[in-house]
């Protein structure tokens, strides 16, 4: 018996080295005859020999994960870095801290699928072993040039904080323009997405109405003068060019509030842009800037000639994009005053020769139509105003009766309801509001004592008397009207029927305007009178109101 289990235990011993002490344990118990007392000993010790080698197995997966974590504290950290191309199949150019450095990619990682501006993960080698993607978050600066058609220059126009980028493969087919916003990596290398600020760079753009020349009432010389100023050059380009007759880049109308110089730019942008299409077959539309003047100044330095610099390229960009740009500047003489007399004379000291230098880089109305709008063309730099820059000043005056008969028809419609036996004329309703009209214009235009409102004194003595309605404008007129309306409204609300508008509401509302509302500068602004009456101050030595204006009473002024 000995002799078998000796040699069943030589003929194991070339397995015993691959197995745990408890297979060899339980070798030797199934070796033993069931009634051996060693038997029962190597039974209980293979109970302890089991509780220990779960012991020693429990205790080397702690040390294993406790040599896992010591791996991990004492390995250096990977680096992040910006990817800026491929310069081979297998190497890569990458920026890590402001360092360039050409490197290895991990063979698991697709070089090819790699976007050009993406954030990758590199180890102590300085191989690539991962890929992040594209930043979220970063810096956001300003585009001052686009370089061609992967760079931008970025940052301050002047000085050191100014920067060249490249564009990340997200922005390598976007429309960029000066002006725009962009979130750059944090090495700033790349421009990685474009930002949409809260204040759109569209911020500028006015909706353009259907608005022909005939929806413009009273105005009839003006609209003339422009339509040879800038009809003519743009609609017969080639009879201009064989008299070779220079074109002009701009014109100003002038005027006094509320007399249509804004409802004219926009009338001018879309008749000629309906024009131009009707000539010359092309898909054309307008583009049109309303910027206020005081909406571009601004305290910081050069921040208001950096407005004036995006203004013009935006132009020029819509231009290049097929439209036909306007760019109507409303208040021109808070932004393009002369520069002693500004109380901002600081900034337009800067701000009037930067716009005279964007109006010199533009050729003609061909690239973009600059209309400036003004209440007081007098406070204008004359450089802006010499020819070559702002070319025709046309003067938009006052309605005449004629213009304000043309203007009341315009606000006065057909589908208006109407009082009394007007209302029945549905046949000829056109001819009876015509009546309507005309009736009203006579008793406003009548030279009577309740009508009277300036009395005027000249240094040779002589005084002159102007009514309310030698002091009329389109806004006035458009008040009126919408004055009645609203005793129409009212009085159908009280009686439940339909009420219509009546030749006594608009008397009442013609008197409300005038006895409600300051429509004129308080009496001891005399200058600010006499530019708004189209006098001349050195000739008039007082204006008198004759009788209070709004709800207090004013003094008359004094001579000046």
């Amino acid at each position: 018996m000995s002799d078998e289990r000796s040699e069943g235990w030589e003929g194991n011993e070339e397995n015993s080295s691959t197995r745990t002490l408890l297979e060899s344990l339980d070798q030797i118990i199934g070796a033993l005859p069931l009634g051996d007392p060693a038997r029962r000993a190597l039974l209980d010790l293979r109970s302890g020999v089991s509780d220990y080698e779960q012991t020693i197995v429990e205790a080397r997966r702690m040390i294993e994960k406790l040599e896992e974590v010591i791996k991990k504290v004492t390995s250096p950290a990977n680096r992040i870095g910006t990817f800026l191309g491929a310069t081979t199949k297998e190497t890569a150019h990458i920026v890590v801290g402001g360092a360039d450095y050409y490197c290895n990619v991990d063979p698991r990682i697709p070089l090819a699928k790699l976007k050009k501006g993406t954030r990758v993960l590199v180890n102590e080698a300085f191989v690539i072993v991962g890929d992040l993607g594209f930043e979220t978050a970063g810096p956001v600066t300003k585009i001052t040039e686009v370089l061609g058609t992967d760079r931008l220059r970025v940052g301050s126009e002047h000085g050191t904080q100014s920067m060249v980028l490249q564009r990340s493969a997200d922005l390598a087919r976007s429309t960029l323009k000066t002006g725009d916003e962009v979130r750059v990596d944090s090495n700033y290398r790349m421009a990685l997405e474009q930002i949409t600020s809260g204040k759109s760079q569209e911020h500028y753009l006015d909706t353009v109405p259907e608005l022909p020349w005939e929806k413009v009432g009273g105005q009839e010389a003006a609209l003339t003068a422009i339509k040879d100023a800038i009809e003519l050059p743009l609609l017969h380009v080639d009879l201009f060019k064989k008299f070779q007759h220079a074109t002009p880049k701009g014109f100003l109308l002038y005027g006094p509030p509320g007399c249509g110089k804004t409802l004219i730019g926009k009338a001018t942008a879309y008749n000629l842009t309906r024009k131009l299409r009707e000539q010359t077959g092309a898909e054309m539309r307008e583009y049109f800037m309303h910027v206020k003047g005081p909406e571009i100044l601004n305290m910081w330095v050069g921040e208001s000639e950096r407005m004036v610099r995006e203004i013009f390229a935006t132009a020029r960009e819509k231009k290049r994009e097929g439209f036909m740009p306007f760019l109507f500047i409303d208040e021109a003489e808070s932004i393009l005053g002369t520069r002693r007399a500004s109380r901002y004379s600081n900034i337009l000291s800067t701000l009037v020769p930067m716009f005279c230098s964007e109006m010199d880089g533009i050729d003609s109305l061909n690239d973009v139509v600059i209309i400036l709008a003004s209440n007081r063309a007098d406070l204008i730099d004359p450089a802006i105003l010499r020819p070559g820059r702002i070319d025709r000043k046309i003067k938009v005056n006052r309605p005449n009766k004629e213009g304000a008969r043309d203007i009341y028809r315009i606000y006065l419609t057909n589908d208006l309801p109407y009082d009394g036996a007007l209302a029945k004329e549905s046949e000829n309703l056109g001819a009876a509001i015509d009546k309507l009209i005309e009736r009203f214009v006579d008793w406003q235009f009548a030279k009577r004592d309740e009508h009277k409102f300036l009395e005027i004194t000249f240094r040779s003595g002589r005084k002159e008397m102007l009514y309310r309605s030698d002091l009329i404008s389109g806004a006035i007129i458009a008040s009126i009207v919408e004055r009645a309306k609203g005793m129409a409204i009212k009085r159908a609300i009280a009686s439940g029927q339909v009420e219509g508008i009546t030749e006594t509401d608009l008397q009442i509302a013609f008197n409300a305007e005038y006895s409600e509302n300051d429509i004129f500068p308080t009496t001891d602004i005399t200058e600010d009178w006499l530019k708004l009456i189209d006098y001349d101050p050195e000739n008039v030595v007082k204006i008198s109101p004759v009788k209070p204006i709004g709800d207090r009473a004013r003094s008359t002024s004094g001579v000046i």
